[in-house]
């Protein structure tokens, strides 16, 4: 017969089988799915706060930029209610609901559906609840209907990030980077088609020549565009690396005594112009702003965070033309930048602009 655990052990812990730590190869884990004690900041603090001295963001997660010029722009006052039209992983949303107390309100909205889950969760373990933060799966540009479903006729101030979070980029399977071989996929709502490999089947020469051109500046945008529908034929594009390659083999059959250093520049921008396309976010940003008056009470104000020149010229003109028709008050001529420590500290606040308009 055999002896009974020990008293001070339960039965159920006794039981449990010893789990060994995850491996990978070399000092330091360079896949995503390694990076376990990234991807979970609450039992590894302190691995987690290397990372983030190191200028790092971890794994799984996005560090908000530029809180203290949107805090400053926004000017929000206890009780008021506010719109974060990207919640993203949530970091602007907590600063924002931290001015809104007591008794204020805060409306997050996000279009990606995994991500837009996951921080909702995180926030109501972290004590917001239903009395200050109101969750909504939605692309900004539905704002309107968001407001009109929660009885509001507008708000006092809204926050939109228009970069694309840490946690899109960093995970493979999200098809957002080429360094790592994935689904060509680049969808920020990955329910809704076409995913990029299906937008890059179906478009003509003509309009993907465009996209690498508007989107991305594209300096090699006609020969990319020719060459890469010439290749779909034989061999459709599903991989993102499978895409990169092909851009690097074009350049070099093209030009082969040129800088190869300088062909990652030009996937970058690829990548950027079927992103931008895929999610079609110049007109989600159109309609958004052509909505936005209409959203803010009296007074109310508004910050837009952009990371394309594309992005910022629709945003400035947006601001001025309403200025001049009297429908602003006042927006900043100057954009306003990340300083030096905060860019150090975080190098994806480099390419950030921060422009701000009051409603009249």
């Amino acid at each position: 017969m055999s002896e009974p655990p020990h008293p001070s052990v339960p039965p159920a812990e006794s039981a449990r089988p010893h789990q060994r730590r995850p491996r990978y190869a070399g000092k330091n884990p360079r896949r995503f799915e390694d990076k376990y004690k990234e991807l979970n900041p609450e039992r590894y603090r302190d691995d987690v706060d290397k990372v983030l001295a190191a200028g790092k963001t971890p794994a799984g997660s996005h560090r908000p930029i530029m809180v203290a010029e949107i805090l400053e722009s926004l000017a929000l006052q206890p009780g008021e209610i506010a719109v974060d039209c990207t919640l993203g992983f949530g970091g602007h949303a907590r600063e924002l609901m931290a001015s809104l107390a007591p008794h204020g309100r805060l409306i997050g909205l996000d279009v990606d559906p995994l991500e837009h889950a996951k921080t909702t969760t995180r926030l109501r373990a972290a004590g917001f609840g239903e009395d200050i933060f109101t969750a909504v799966r939605s692309n900004f540009a539905g704002l309107p209907k968001v407001l009109a479903n929660l009885r509001l006729g507008g708000v006092d101030a809204i926050l939109a990030d228009l970069g694309v979070s840490s946690m899109q980029l960093d995970d493979p399977a999200r098809g957002f980077t080429f360094k790592i071989d994935s689904p060509l996929d680049l969808r920020l709502n990955p329910s809704r088609p076409p995913s990029a490999a299906d937008w890059l089947a179906r478009v003509t020469e003509t309009k993907l020549a465009a996209a690498f051109t508007e989107h991305a500046d594209e300096p090699h945008a006609e020969l990319l565009a020719r060459e890469l529908i010439g290749r779909r034929h034989l061999t459709p594009f599903t991989r993102t690396r499978q895409l990169a390659d092909a851009i690097r083999e074009i350049l070099l059959q093209a030009k082969p005594s040129h800088d190869q250093t300088t062909d990652d520049d030009s996937v970058r921008r690829v990548f950027q112009a079927l992103r931008i396309a895929v999610n079609d976010e110049f007109g989600v940003l159109d309609l958004f702003l052509r909505h936005l008056p209409a959203c803010l009470n009296a007074n109310g104000r508004v910050a837009i965070l952009t990371f394309h020149s594309g992005e910022d010229r629709r945003v400035k003109q947006a601001f001025r033309d309403g200025v001049r028709a009297g429908i602003f008050t006042s927006t900043n001529e100057a954009v306003v930048r990340a300083g030096p420590a905060e860019r150090r500290a975080n190098p994806r606040s480099t390419s950030a602009k921060l422009r701000w308009a009051i409603r009249a």
